[in-house]
């Protein structure tokens, strides 16, 4: 990093909403060349700032300064125009055109009153060599992964000639493939200059990448680690504003099995049976690489998807899961992995979504039944603890954890017995994080049984009593808590029996 006035600085920036204080007198800078990681809880004010930076929303305070000169970034053509471009978590890209397209969608070159195509597709491979995108110019985004669609992205901020990289939560859709590519593409932009502000809640990428985090909490400045200050607890400490202990987790798991799946062959997957029971009390990780059948084995669990043969039973009964309603007066309850698109409705308020589960079984003669509803929400936004400023308060604006606990107590006002969660976690803090754990113990210490999905082998290994590796539609292993370990899950993910 250049030992000269930073690039960009953030100067007393403060912003509110509708009865929310977003950001307060935040400030921080930024260096020519540097990685500097801003992180913090779900609604620390992360990705308001990130807005203000790249021209989205506007400060209600305070000042912005590039190059040492006061600027005013009121539209996403300015930020451009000074070199700033953001990557949204969620990829905003035109998935029916070509890599070249996107790269240059909305700035084409023209020859006359037409776009110059041969240009445009000349221009975007020089980007894409700087990425490190082995694609032609003219294949279909739609056909590239995930992360192969995060590298043109970059391209195409590449491509307005920005300075300063905004990456919101990069690696939160991407494999440990993909995953690692994107980090030798950040190194590389560093060494030639660009700076970046890197957003993750993902810390041992943090710890990885960054040069120097500033940490957010409640929309204010909490504090800065130097790069050799960066450590795991370090971190934690200054986002939660307290230490998080590590503690043994205890078992509750015991007595009949209350979920048992026989023979059971998913439509991914016919040729693959599966078998595994859960007991009362008891919290099973589902491990494996992308790809490897994990949300599909939930989709059939809940009926989403039809199994194409096998058997299902709870509690010594077996259930045709024909569609999610059999799953549901079965005891089963499902949190999806996409929690904005099949979690929760993002458009009303945190009452209704906590109560939509429970409507049909609290009607009155077929009537909603109001005090019912409000006395439900009331219940079970303050055991999930969401923050809200009121039942009444949209869920498109609470942050990820809370959007993500509103998910969650929306099926336990229904007292599941077994509970499904795919990705229970992602995109969500480590605060956040420490309460749905402890959520789930408390569930499982009730007698509900738990099956959850994670990526996050750090998560796998603290919260299973025993732990399922599949690999290509097959459980390859079961690992008691005692024999779980990083290398027994990774052994298994990636084929060994």
């Amino acid at each position: 990093m250049s030992a000269a006035a930073p690039y960009l600085e953030v100067r007393s920036v403060s912003k509110r909403f509708t009865g929310v204080r977003a950001l307060h007198q935040v400030s921080l800078t930024l260096g020519r060349g540097e990685v500097l990681a801003v992180i913090g809880e779900n609604g620390a004010g992360k990705s308001t700032l990130m807005k203000i930076l790249a021209g989205v929303q506007e400060p209600d305070s305070g000042e912005i300064l590039v190059e040492g000169r006061a600027v005013r970034i009121d539209s996403v053509c300015a930020a451009e125009h000074l070199g700033i471009a953001l990557i949204h978590q969620e990829l905003n890209l035109a998935d029916n055109l070509d890599v070249a397209s996107n790269i240059f969608l909305g700035r084409e070159p023209r020859h006359g009153c037409f776009v110059d195509r041969g240009r445009v597709r000349e221009e975007s491979r020089k980007f894409l060599e700087q990425v490190g995108l082995d694609c032609a110019p003219r294949t279909l985004v739609s056909t590239l992964s995930l992360g192969r669609q995060q590298l043109v992205e970059i391209a195409k901020a590449l491509s307005t000639n920005a300075r300063v990289l905004i990456m919101d939560e990069p690696t939160s859709s991407l494999s440990q493939h993909e995953t690692e590519q994107l980090y030798r593409v950040v190194k590389e932009l560093r060494s030639r200059g660009v700076s970046i502000v890197y957003i993750s809640h993902r810390l041992g990428e943090v710890k990885e990448l960054a040069d120097r985090v500033v940490v957010l909490r409640d929309g204010e400045n909490a504090g800065e680690l130097q790069r050799d200050q960066i450590n795991h607890d370090a971190m934690v400490k200054l986002m939660v504003g307290r230490d998080l202990t590590r503690h043994a987790r205890a078992s509750f798991g015991s007595g009949e099995a209350l979920l048992e799946v026989r023979d059971l062959r998913t439509p991914t997957y016919p040729t693959h049976p599966l078998n595994f029971s859960l007991k009362p009390g008891e919290i099973v990780g589902v491990a494996g690489l992308v790809g490897a059948g994990r949300t599909e084995l939930l989709r059939v669990l809940f009926g989403i998807d039809r199994a194409v043969g096998g058997e299902i039973r709870v509690a010594g009964a077996p259930v045709a899961m024909r569609s999610p309603m059999d799953a549901i007066r079965a005891g089963l309850a499902l949190v999806p992995e996409d929690r904005k698109q099949q979690g929760v409705i993002l458009e009303m308020a945190v009452g209704q979504n906590t109560t939509l589960t429970s409507l049909r079984r609290d009607a009155n003669r077929g009537f909603l039944n109001r005090s019912r509803e409000a006395e439900i929400a009331s219940q079970m936004t303050k055991q999930m603890n969401v923050k809200t400023p009121s039942l009444a308060q949209f869920v498109q604006f609470l942050s990820g954890g809370n959007q993500q606990k509103v998910a969650l107590g929306k099926w336990l006002a229904m007292e599941p017995k077994v509970l499904l969660l795919d990705e229970p976690t992602r995109g969500i803090d480590v605060g956040a994080k420490q309460e749905i754990y402890r959520l789930m113990e408390e569930l499982a210490g009730r007698g509900v049984a738990i099956l959850f999905v994670s990526s996050e082998m750090e998560e796998v290994l603290r919260m299973s009593d025993r732990t399922l590796v599949m690999c290509q539609g097959r459980i390859t292993g079961q690992l008691q808590r005692d024999a779980l370990s990083e290398e027994s899950v990774m052994r298994l993910a990636t084929g060994a029996e």
